[in-house]
């Protein structure tokens, strides 16, 4: 077990004498340059300077955003009134970018008693993240949910795998594309031995009742397998059983703070 000393932000690795930052909710972390397995206190996990203790997550995400130039008050502005919002000290990942593309898909149900609240609201956070911070196009932003006009834009099943279609159409080597989805997730029996757990996990589109679910192979084999070289995809998938929805042949134990295979070996 490698011990550490405080140098504010920052923690130093007693064996390399590595420099790293933990994020501050975190309870252990392993040391970049060694792979040590440092654990942490209370007091070496404290939020960040001027931050209330008891902020929460939550609380935290939503005054990162009150906290931007309020100038940015017409969210469906166009690219140059993002770039003059963003200022002359844009970095290479906040200034626009044409080989960014994301497609976020917020399902709420409505009137089913599965109802979900919320769901929208976090695809139009993400939206706003993604252009202010991560210099994402409008443009380039596919957004799915109940409340478009447009019948193309729902979360129907039809819709997201054309969403998929198009999130890696013509991607290149550099690339960066993010699939966001926010609704209910189920698990079904497996049938082809490719799940250690027996269970297949899936997302539900707002017709999954009469068109079906979306399954992890379905999106493993439409935006996971066709994605060329050099091309980076960021998953965020916020429903139950998401842990191995993109069927990835390994899986992250956060309780083991190390990788495990998701499927039998061959």
């Amino acid at each position: 077990m490698s011990q550490f000393t405080m140098e504010g932000r920052y923690i130093r690795c007693s064996q390399c004498q590595g420099q790293m930052r933990p994020i501050w909710t975190s309870k252990a972390v392993h040391c970049p340059c060694c792979h040590a397995l440092i654990k942490l206190t209370r007091y070496d996990v404290r939020p960040p300077t001027g931050m209330d203790p008891k902020c929460t997550l939550k609380e935290k995400f939503h005054n990162k955003f009150k906290s931007r130039n309020s100038s940015s008050s017409n969210f469906n502005a166009t690219s140059s009134h993002h770039n003059s919002v963003l200022g002359g000290n844009m970095t290479s990942a906040t200034k626009p970018h044409p080989g960014k593309r994301a497609v976020l898909c917020g399902v709420s149900y409505k009137k089913r008693k599965y109802e979900l609240k919320g769901t929208v609201n976090d695809v139009k956070h993400m939206k706003e993240l993604l252009i202010r911070t991560f210099g994402f196009m409008e443009e380039n932003i596919l957004v799915l949910t109940e409340e478009e006009k447009n019948e193309h834009r729902r979360p129907t099943r039809k819709n997201i795998l054309e969403a998929f279609q198009w999130l890696i159409r013509d991607c290149k080597a550099g690339d960066s594309v993010v699939f966001f989805f926010s609704g209910h997730g189920l698990r079904h029996p497996e049938s082809d031995g490719d799940e250690l757990d027996g269970f297949d996990e899936s997302i539900c589109p707002v017709d999954f009742t009469t068109e079906g679910v979306i399954l992890d192979n379905d999106i493993n084999s439409t935006i996971v397998r066709p994605l060329p070289e050099g091309v980076t995809l960021h998953a965020i998938v916020d429903s139950c059983h998401s842990g191995t929805i993109l069927d990835l042949p390994y899986v992250y134990d956060i309780t083991k703070l190390s990788l495990g295979r998701r499927c039998p070996v061959p």
